[in-house]
């Protein structure tokens, strides 16, 4: 099974254009196996099938990589972090930071075992640069250059409640499976939909795409405001 998971992992890494090492595609199946080792006790996902979990868990993370990176080679700053909201079992946040260790990546749950899990992850995956905080993601202030969620919550509530947390120049990336126009419908005027990205996820024959958000610039300053 191990040596089938790796042969649909790399072949979905070539399809979506990345460029990973031997060691990053090791980091990615550690992972996914620390996942079900840990879902057997903590309930981290409910999907539990090697297979299953390798397309709508690691290739459907993986699949927001290629615009993770482009974004991140639009800043100016060295060392950026995320913030990965309602992360769970550490889906992106944890691909995210295997993928692109220069990232600095801070996944935040309200949920205590399952911060402690990506603690561990970072320990055992010896990703520095990966965090587990067991907070509300309210209670947290930046500066996060990107603010990510896959499947979280309603676009409104995400970014009205991330909206401290980031970065003056910083971007909201919401994981989408079919475009939400009732959400998008419903986003308060300080925040602007820049772009929405389509996603294709190898493997997986379901809609999916990255809303990206920022926050709207205003001449008196009253964009956070405007959030609130």
């Amino acid at each position: 099974m191990t040596g089938a998971l790796r042969q649909n992992l790399e072949a979905g890494v070539r399809a979506l254009g990345l460029s990973l090492t031997e060691t990053q595609v090791d980091q990615l199946l550690a992972f996914q196996a620390l996942l079900q080792k840990w879902n057997r006790v903590y309930n981290l996902t409910a999907v539990r099938e090697p297979g299953e979990m390798l397309t709508h868990h690691l290739l459907d993370s993986l699949a927001a990589v290629p615009a993770l990176q482009r974004e991140l080679a639009g800043q100016s700053r060295e060392a950026p972090r995320l913030l990965d909201v309602g992360s769970g079992g550490g889906l992106p946040g944890v691909v995210f930071a295997i993928c692109l260790p220069q990232l600095a990546v801070y996944c935040v749950d309200t949920v205590a075992k399952k911060a402690a899990f990506i603690q561990q992850a970072a320990a055992a995956l010896r990703l520095p640069g990966l965090h587990g905080i067991h907070a509300r993601v309210e209670s947290l202030v930046g500066p996060f250059d990107v603010v990510s969620s896959r499947a979280f919550a309603s676009l409104k509530d995400f970014t009205q409640w991330s909206h401290a947390a980031l970065a003056p120049q910083g971007v909201w990336l919401a994981m989408k499976g079919k475009l939400p126009q009732d959400e998008l419908a419903a986003l308060p005027a300080g925040v602007e939909v820049f772009h929405v990205e389509p996603l294709i996820v190898p493997g997986l024959d379901a809609e999916r795409c990255i809303v990206w958000m920022r926050p709207h610039s205003h001449p008196n300053g009253a964009a956070a405001a405007a959030l609130a």
